[in-house]
């Protein structure tokens, strides 16, 4: 797996392994090495205050030990240490199972909900997926191609539908006949509409008038190649109640999987999923050490 992530995560980890150890070659000053590791936080979109917040940390233990061996262990415990602060870990239990995607149109959320229901049924699981966008023409037709490839059941709307009225009979459908996963692909047209908001809140209370317990995950996708305008995209959403973590796509295509950092740090929110490509075997569960060793090992 590490090796497969160190692969998928080429692009970050020029930027981080490579450029590292390429200005640690020589003799440096602490100031110059911080100075240099600030940069390449910067470019792996980092961002400024949590880039900040790293050099504070590494800038005493530095001036130690500037050699590449023991800067490279440093700031790898640096960064697991914060990708650590809010566990990544996936609500499990033995009742059905309940997961919402939420987030703007374009950053992945439907294929990444396929990803997840392929992943749920490769465990034996039955599964369900609910097209409850009904704003966007395409978006029921998307999943409806994702259900017939993966051969798991989709309930769709027509368009336009009340996207509650969507789930509500959905989730009549999965406790008839006993399903054991349910996924839930939302609206996402504008994520500073209030409406939106409004609709997503009403769906969640239509789940857990239903399930007791549910929804169990409500998970934000946010799309890695946009960088630090993923957490702008994720403050608004953080006005609808209830998030519980991150599936980050396109990690495979981006120079800015630093992002990552920025987000667990900044939101306080943990990534708990990464998407690493197009098929529905791109994705995995995300591991701290595991990311952090793919970057820098």
């Amino acid at each position: 797996m590490l090796g497969n992530l160190k692969e998928k995560l080429a692009r970050t980890r020029q930027v981080f392994r490579d450029k590292l150890e390429t200005f640690l070659q020589g003799s440096r000053q602490s100031e110059e090495i911080l100075d240099e590791i600030t940069e390449l936080l910067i470019l792996a979109d980092v961002g400024i205050g949590t880039t900040e917040k790293i050099i504070g940390d590494l800038k005493d233990k530095i001036k130690k030990d500037s050699s590449f061996p023991v800067v490279q262990a440093l700031l790898k415990e640096e960064l697991v240490r914060i990708l650590s602060l809010y566990p990544p870990e996936v609500a499990r239990n033995s009742a059905p199972m309940v997961v919402m995607m939420v987030g703007v149109n374009g950053g992945g959320k439907t294929t990444s909900l396929a990803k997840l229901a392929f992943a749920s049924k490769n465990e034996g699981k039955k599964v369900m997926m609910v097209a409850a966008d009904t704003f966007r023409a395409a978006a029921p037709e998307q999943l409806a191609l994702w259900g017939k490839r993966l051969n798991i059941q989709v309930v769709r709307g027509q368009y336009g539908a009340d996207p509650a009225s969507v789930v509500y009979d959905a989730v009549q459908s999965f406790k008839v006949h006993a399903f054991d996963v349910l996924l839930i692909d939302t609206a996402g047209r504008i994520h500073t509409n209030t409406n939106l908001m409004n609709e997503l809140e009403k769906v969640k209370r239509i789940i857990a008038r239903e399930i007791s317990g549910a929804p169990h995950e409500i998970l934000l996708v946010l799309d890695s190649t946009i960088g630090q305008n993923a957490i702008v995209q994720a403050r608004e959403f953080l006005k609808f109640s209830g998030i519980t973590g991150v599936f980050l796509t396109k990690l495979d295509g981006t120079a800015k999987g630093g992002s990552v950092i920025s987000i667990v740090a900044e939101l306080g929110l943990p990534v708990k999923f990464i998407g690493v490509g197009e098929s529905e075997e791109d994705m995995l569960p995300f591991s701290p050490q595991n990311f952090v060793d793919a970057l820098l090992s």
